[in-house]
């Protein structure tokens, strides 16, 4: 092993900022999420970096028979870039990656099909866009899923569920996102913010503190009128979490907890912020769940007091159609 590969070993920290403590790194992805780590990072990567993610994820039989060194040679990089690839998906070193290739070539031959991401042509007949949305749709709810660090989504739960009051980050359909999210936790008697401003929002900031909870949504991770609130709440104690589909981006150094996302490849007649906001409303649906479990005993009376309030209304828009039709 080169020297230069040994230093890899030796630096990788597995910690993004150095406010965030001595917490244990993360576990290891599954193999089979595997596959959705290198459609979610690769964009992010080094050119030589994404042709060692490329090659696990189109050939995971062939290169878990490899050395570091022979996956080098393949992929015509170097044994460090391999490493630093292997961390970036989040596998400890070369080896525990080699065991997660196994792993993944064993489903595959097993029979299960490997994921195939399907472009929208303009002359598609609507049949075939339906089913080409309905498959890229699964496709990035499975592989959100797959990726998504259950402890992380854990911690945030708790810090929402313990919260003063709540302010959710969020421009364009990552705005809708955090809109979707506030109104959940209203429904549930929780106080819970959205502002679509980007002054309101700073200056909502600037008033939380120690038990309140900031919380960004943005796929890039790099939409500064996002980063600056959730920097003016993380410097005034409260705990942030950020919802990116890049978990190296400039949002998750103001992050204590970052849920990290998928999206399918963004084509000219489906752009990022189609998937991106599937996979969003995947993670914000699990952290509204997992309050609403943590804070059932308020939660449910509440649920119950807002259907109650709003039943005439539905029910006075079904009488409506009932005497139409008669």
């Amino acid at each position: 092993m080169t020297d230069e590969v040994k230093e890899t070993f030796a630096n990788a920290s597995g910690g993004r900022r150095a406010a965030g403590g001595g917490s244990a790194p993360p576990a290891p992805p599954a193999p089979a999420a595997l596959a959705a780590k290198v459609r979610t990072l690769a964009p992010s990567m080094t050119r030589s970096m994404q042709r060692v993610a490329e090659a696990v994820a189109g050939d995971p039989a062939g290169c878990a028979a490899l050395t570091v060194t022979g996956l080098a040679e393949l992929t015509g990089t170097s044994e460090a870039t391999v490493v630093r690839t292997a961390r970036l998906l989040g596998y400890p070193g070369y080896r525990d990656l080699r065991l997660a290739l196994a792993g993944l070539a064993a489903q595959q031959q097993s029979g299960r099909a490997p994921a195939i991401t399907t472009d929208i042509a303009v002359d598609d007949p609507i049949a075939d866009v339906v089913a080409k949305l309905a498959y890229d749709e699964q496709q990035t709810l499975a592989d959100t899923a797959a990726g998504l660090d259950t402890v992380q989504l854990g911690a945030a739960v708790a810090a929402l569920a313990a919260a003063r009051r709540t302010d959710v980050y969020g421009i364009g359909a990552s705005g809708l996102v955090a809109q979707d999210l506030t109104q959940k936790m209203l429904r549930i008697g929780l106080i819970a913010h959205a502002p679509g401003d980007t002054h309101l929002a700073v200056t909502n900031a600037v008033q939380l503190r120690t038990g309140d909870v900031a919380l960004a949504i943005t796929h890039s991770g790099s939409t500064g009128d996002v980063i600056e609130p959730l920097r003016v709440a993380f410097e005034r104690g409260a705990t942030t979490v950020a919802i990116t589909g890049r978990p190296d981006s400039p949002v998750t150094q103001y992050a204590d907890h970052v849920l990290t996302t998928s999206t399918s490849r963004e084509s000219e007649l489906r752009p990022a912020a189609m998937s991106s906001r599937t996979s969003q409303l995947l993670v914000v649906d699990c952290l509204f769940v997992g309050v609403a479990q943590r804070t059932y005993e308020s939660a449910a009376p509440a649920l119950a007091a807002s259907y109650e309030a709003l039943a005439h209304r539905h029910g006075a828009l079904r009488g409506g159609a009932g005497d139409r039709r008669a």
